[in-house]
């Protein structure tokens, strides 16, 4: 089944097409495949993979899935040698059906925003998004959300490999499909956030107090952890989170989470 799996894979070439425009950037020298295998496996070991844990690097300029880890073959239905020789295909196979036009489409979305970025923005630039994947025989649905980072940017600015943390969701989020949005940090320090919902580029400007909050917000602490912490009451917190999430464009206190993932504070 396993080689019946890859023959098919290797003929159908189904979604590394969508992806042509990254490949067909005029790279510079790259990496060593070895040393990066070898540099994320000494990362994963570090972290420590646990369950509903993963991590994966795309190199695009052979459209492959350079590295994974984590228990992808349990969760998927998929041979971890689908994963090795056919990866790219393989991950994208797994997203679910209604997922994947709005997948393809925001791969050109990050692929058109990374190039309008200077040298020094595009150090800066991460991406995260929600999805579904399908197991390939129970046809179970899992809910995964990642957050990615450029894993390698070559001298010329060209986004050559990525690195994605993924995170099983163990409660179905408030959505009823592919969701996305991605930062960066202009030149002149403000941070640039766009999402699904809120598709033009806005600044977010955070008060430093409001840094403060979203800082406890993202170490899991309720309102009332928050007024004691910062020695305000907890009405003052809630003025504060409504505040944030005005700024953001979030909806809910879970997009608002989303989004602030990706904050460095």
């Amino acid at each position: 089944m396993d080689k019946v799996l890859l023959s098919d894979l290797r003929k159908q070439n189904k979604y590394t097409h969508f992806f042509q425009d990254w490949a067909n950037q005029e790279f510079g020298k790259m990496p060593d495949p070895k040393k990066v295998v070898k540099d994320l496996e000494k990362l994963s070991n570090q972290i420590g993979m646990q369950e509903g844990l993963y991590m994966a690097c795309f190199d695009y300029k052979n459209l492959n899935l350079a590295f994974f880890a984590g228990n992808v073959e349990e969760l998927t239905g998929y041979p971890s040698s689908m994963f090795r020789n056919k990866g790219m295909e393989t991950s994208f196979t797994m997203i679910h059906p209604d997922d994947r036009p709005e997948l393809f489409r925001f791969q050109e979305i990050v692929f058109k925003a990374f190039h309008g970025l200077s040298m020094k923005e595009k150090h800066t630039f991460e991406f995260s998004y929600t999805t579904r994947w399908v197991h390939r025989t129970t046809l179970e649905v899992h809910w995964m959300m990642a957050r990615v980072k450029p894993y390698f940017i070559d001298e010329s600015g060209n986004f050559a490999m990525d690195f994605h943390v993924i995170v099983k969701l163990m409660v179905p989020p408030k959505i009823s499909g592919y969701d996305w949005n991605y930062s960066f940090v202009k030149d002149d320090g403000e941070r640039v956030v766009v999402s699904k919902n809120e598709p033009t580029e806005h600044e977010v400007k955070l008060t430093k107090k409001e840094k403060q909050v979203v800082k406890l917000i993202l170490d899991g602490q309720s309102s009332k952890e928050i007024g004691e912490a910062l020695n305000i009451s907890i009405n003052t917190v809630g003025t504060h989170r409504k505040n944030i999430l005005k700024k953001l464009g979030a909806r809910n206190v879970t997009e608002m989470i989303k989004i602030l993932s990706s904050y460095e504070f």
